[in-house]
């Protein structure tokens, strides 16, 4: 890039200072900002010198996505950049572009429909159903917040409820009557206000009837007559910190040192449902997704772990 950095300054280049001055003024950015949006708007100006570009109104589509692939893969002569980095400063060019189009400095904006690098689907973090098992065992004790405590992790890992829902729950919204060995029903809201109806296994159920019958009461004796299912201590309904502080005592004292949260009891309970051969549809109602996009992640988990299990177990599986 020596040649870049000693190459005649061009329209391109003095454009790019004009939106800079623009930006700092108008936005106040600090120090530090301006300097980022200045080193990413110079590798972009370099780039175009070295496509023989000196003025923006020359600057083509082609011209960008060309470049956003250079940030990918450093065919500019420059770093290739992580997604995250690639993606600012695409956000910069655009911004760029949007402004020479606003102002008149070019009659179209050729970025407008060009997107920042998508970073990778982050797998969801589930955790194995012996270390869900070891949890649930290490959860509560028999005093009433410890009855509430085992219930309120069984309940979480039985529906997969967001901790939101679980919370959120009144007593009338569980039927916890087994009629010919079918499983307990919850009725949960989800966002939007959408209601669905979820089955509670049969440890959750008998999680929670126990606290029902021996919990709850006392500590419902302690505060104003609150409709929810799960209380605390003072007799109101409980909080999402304080069932989270639960989870993670319950991980401490099973010995669990990966990082737990209430959501991976709800990941779990999608991955090991699959892991069981469930149909990602029925899964996707059991979590109250609008899209069954959003569950089918759950099979790139579930994915993961054939492989393991192939690469472990297969005569043949690495050479």
């Amino acid at each position: 890039m020596a040649e870049a950095a000693t190459r005649t300054v061009n329209g391109v280049d003095r454009a790019i200072t004009d939106y800079l001055q623009h930006v700092g003024v108008e936005r106040g950015l600090a120090a530090n900002t301006l300097s980022a949006y200045r080193r990413d708007l110079t590798r972009y100006s370099n780039f175009l010198a070295a496509q023989g570009v000196d003025q923006p109104g020359n600057i083509t589509r082609h011209h960008l996505t060309a470049f956003v692939q250079a940030l990918s893969d450093g065919s500019d002569g420059a770093a290739a950049l992580g997604v995250r980095s690639a993606a600012r400063t695409v956000v910069a060019v655009r911004g760029l572009h949007k402004f020479w189009a606003l102002e008149g400095t070019t009659t179209a904006d050729p970025a407008s429909d060009v997107h920042p690098p998508m970073p990778g689907k982050r797998l969801p973090k589930a955790i194995s159903v012996g270390e869900v098992t070891r949890i649930l065992e290490a959860a509560g004790s028999d005093s009433a917040t410890g009855l509430r405590d085992r219930a309120l992790l069984e309940f979480l890992y039985s529906t997969g409820a967001r901790i939101s829902e679980a919370v959120g729950l009144d007593v009338d919204d569980v039927s916890l009557e087994d009629t010919a060995g079918d499983p307990a029903i919850v009725r949960l809201f989800g966002k939007g206000s959408k209601e669905r109806l979820v089955p509670l296994g049969s440890y959750g159920a008998r999680a929670v009837g126990a606290y029902v019958v021996r919990g709850r009461p006392l500590l419902a004796s302690k505060g104003k007559g609150s409709p929810a299912l799960f209380l605390n201590a003072r007799g109101g309904r409980i909080s999402r910190q304080s069932a989270w502080t639960i989870l993670k005592t319950a991980a401490e004292k099973a010995n669990i040192t990966k990082d737990v949260s209430p959501h991976t009891l709800r990941h779990s309970f999608a991955t090991h449902l699959l892991e069981g051969g469930a149909d990602v549809r029925v899964v996707q109602e059991l979590l109250g997704h609008a899209s069954v996009t959003t569950t089918q992640v759950y099979t790139l988990v579930t994915a993961d772990t054939l492989r393991e299990v192939y690469a472990a177990a297969h005569p043949r599986a690495l050479g």
